[in-house]
Order: C-alpha cells, then sequence, then structure tokens
C-alpha cells in the first residue's frame, strides 16, 4: 500500500469518527452527513436500477439487437443478483439486529 493510499485511509478514518462524535464541520470537502436510512435507500435504489438495466438488455437481446451481445447481457444479469442477494442478506443482519435490540433487558 503506497503512501497516498495510507494517508487517504487515515482521511476517510478521521472523517468517520468525526461523524460519529457528532462533529459534521470536521468532515471532508465533499462528503456529505447521509443518513442511515438515505444510505439505505440509495443502495435500495441502485440495486433496482442495476435490476432494470439487466431486464432491459434481456429484453434487447431476446429481440435480436446488434447492440448487446449475450456476454454483457450474462454480466449483467448476474450483476444484477449478486447485488439482489447482497441486499436481502443486509435486510436479515438489520433485522436480526432489530430483534436482538428489542429482546434487551431495560
Amino acid at each position: 500500500m503506497s503512501v497516498n493510499n495510507i494517508d487517504q485511509v487515515l482521511a476517510q478514518m478521521r472523517v468517520i469518527k468525526a461523524q460519529a462524535m457528532g462533529n459534521p464541520e470536521l468532515s471532508a470537502p465533499g462528503i456529505s452527513s447521509a443518513s442511515f436510512s438515505n444510505l439505505l435507500k440509495h443502495s435500495i435504489d441502485s440495486v433496482n436500477q442495476t435490476q432494470i438495466q439487466a431486464s432491459e438488455m434481456k429484453q434487447a437481446f431476446e429481440l435480436g439487437g446488434k447492440e448487446v451481445s449475450l456476454a454483457e447481457v450474462m454480466v449483467a444479469v448476474q450483476k444484477s443478483d449478486i447485488s439482489f442477494e447482497a441486499m436481502v442478506q443486509v435486510r436479515n443482519k438489520l433485522i436480526d439486529a432489530y430483534k436482538e435490540v428489542m429482546n434487551m433487558p431495560i
């Protein structure tokens, strides 16, 4: 790992620490403070967009479009499947964490 990469990682860690401590003014420029719900919505929208793109590519290939190859279609479909599977795993972990918090004694 080069010195520049280490500096970037350290800068990101400082930003995360500042945000966790509630000091958004210490965050790096260009990085907006996003809430968890916004990050989750953005990731769900990204998975949805990937699935829409794969569906459009499949349809174009099935209709005989010359601009789309079988390899591109297969890669897009696999990418959408993997992203959806990852989203499902994150959802499952969130549900498990919620259940664990709800079962904590007060």
